[in-house]
């Protein structure tokens, strides 16, 4: 699997693109629309799906645009399935920004543990405390996780937004990412790559 990303947005977003063979994945299509509608076309694989990883206005801020030109599903947890179309929710309106997206048309039930989209094999994990519907997708084939804005590089996403619990943030990434093999590489909403191991021995929040 290929594995690409642009960073987009006043947030400094990381919106990735998956590719395995000739499907590709959108996962968190933050902010500048054009940027990334180039990025897909540079790629020449076939658009199938975008992920969410959570509805925070600086992951969705051109999801309208890509879903359009390509006319692909977009995935988001079930819990957060009113998010997007409400600036109190997603967290635009703390920043004075008006961002709002259609709400996503495959929204994953609670109890839903993995996804099948095309070629691509997709562990969920439940990953709550940035936000309540926050997910990491795993993809264990190629030993990858898709965190969001749980778990970053030696730090965690922030918990002062709607629905934030530091506490639920710390007990998730124990029990849901801290668990997985030390060499599975981390790719977060913001910020560089990581590892397992790196962030069981340097992540301040986790170090014994």
């Amino acid at each position: 699997m290929n594995i690409s990303r642009i960073v987009t947005g006043v947030a400094s977003e990381n919106c990735y693109f998956f590719q395995k063979n000739d499907q590709l994945l959108i996962i968190d299509p933050g902010a500048e629309p054009e940027r990334i509608l180039d990025k897909i076309d540079s790629l020449a694989a076939e658009p199938i799906a975008i992920l969410l990883t959570h509805a925070h206005f600086d992951h969705i801020g051109a999801l309208d645009a890509v879903r359009q030109a390509y006319d692909i599903p977009t995935y988001l947890s079930i819990i957060e399935k009113d998010w997007p179309m409400s600036t109190e929710l997603n967290g635009s309106q703390f920043f004075h920004f008006d961002i709002t997206a259609a709400q996503p048309d495959q929204l994953i039930p609670e109890e839903t543990e993995q996804l099948t989209i095309g070629e691509f094999q997709i562990d969920i994990r439940r990953t709550p405390g940035h936000s309540p519907g926050s997910l990491s997708y795993i993809f264990t084939d190629d030993k990858v996780v898709i965190s969001g804005d749980a778990l970053f590089r030696e730090s965690i996403g922030r918990t002062d937004l709607h629905g934030g619990d530091q506490t639920t943030l710390l007990t998730s990434i124990r029990q849901q990412l801290l668990t997985l093999p030390d060499d599975y590489h981390i790719y977060p909403g913001h910020g560089m790559s990581t590892t397992i191991a790196h962030e069981k021995e340097h992540n301040i929040f986790f170090m014994a």
